[in-house]
């Protein structure tokens, strides 16, 4: 993938990772779209940043997706790259008596959500690069998020698979997999101890200039180098029972 020239779909573009993205691709000379469900948010973020296109849109609705999709191909036919990027972090136990409720949410937006867009978006002829982001809990799961780690898990295979497929196609599948980092991703304050978005998007952007397809940083680097005894001793410390 190319750094400059780009016009790039960012879901989730609004905060945390999306926005160092949004920040970083803009600054490299891209056009940046992002789509989110607030008004208040976009508007804000239009003011910050006045180059950024901004759509209304609820991931979590298959309508919604459908149109935000037709919304591009009319206003945006030159749309190249696809950053599915979007995702929602529910801390919870498989005992809580809302916990399938909350399942079905995150399943919505995490690994509904960017398999509709793939299955739309591979209909645009400009589209060159598919942009998955998953997690380091990919490779091993935390228990306090368990289905965001099996959400993830899925997006990191179905992306291998998706690279296969659309090689005849000449379009590109990156796997974007983050570490912990410092954002509010779950609720304000549980990731606080971990490393800067900022950090995250300076390893990505010089991954990206060495033609990786996998882009990795601290603990998902490790993680995704592991072979299974370490992989078992990692959840082991991450899972313990106090």
């Amino acid at each position: 993938m190319k750094i400059s020239n780009n016009k790039i779909l960012i879901t989730g573009g609004g905060t945390g990772i999306g926005l160092g993205l949004t920040e970083r691709f803009i600054k490299e000379n891209n056009t940046v779209i992002i789509c989110g469900r607030r008004k208040s948010a976009l508007r804000e973020l239009s003011d910050r940043l006045p180059s950024v296109i901004t759509k209304e849109c609820d991931l979590s609705v298959g309508e919604s997706r459908e149109e935000l999709f037709k919304w591009i191909s009319e206003n945006h036919p030159d749309l190249n790259v696809l950053i599915n990027n979007a995702g929602i972090q529910q801390w919870m136990s498989v005992y809580d008596k809302d916990f399938f409720k909350r399942a079905k949410e995150e399943i919505a937006i995490n690994i509904e959500a960017p398999l509709h867009l793939v299955s739309l978006f591979i209909n645009l002829k400009s589209l060159a690069t598919i942009i998955n982001v998953t997690s380091g809990l990919s490779f091993v799961p935390l228990t306090k998020v368990p289905v965001y780690s099996a959400s993830k898990a899925f997006l990191h295979s179905f992306s291998l698979s998706l690279r296969q497929l659309l090689k005849s196609n000449n379009i590109e599948v990156i796997e974007m997999i983050p570490p912990a980092l410092n954002t509010d991703l779950g609720g304000k304050g549980l990731h606080d101890a971990a490393p800067p978005v900022s950090d995250f998007i300076e390893a990505v952007f010089e991954q990206l200039k060495q033609g990786k397809t996998e882009f990795t940083f601290g603990f998902s680097e490790a993680m995704s180098k592991a072979g299974p005894d370490d992989l078992r001793k990692t959840f082991n410390r991450m899972n313990a029972v106090t």
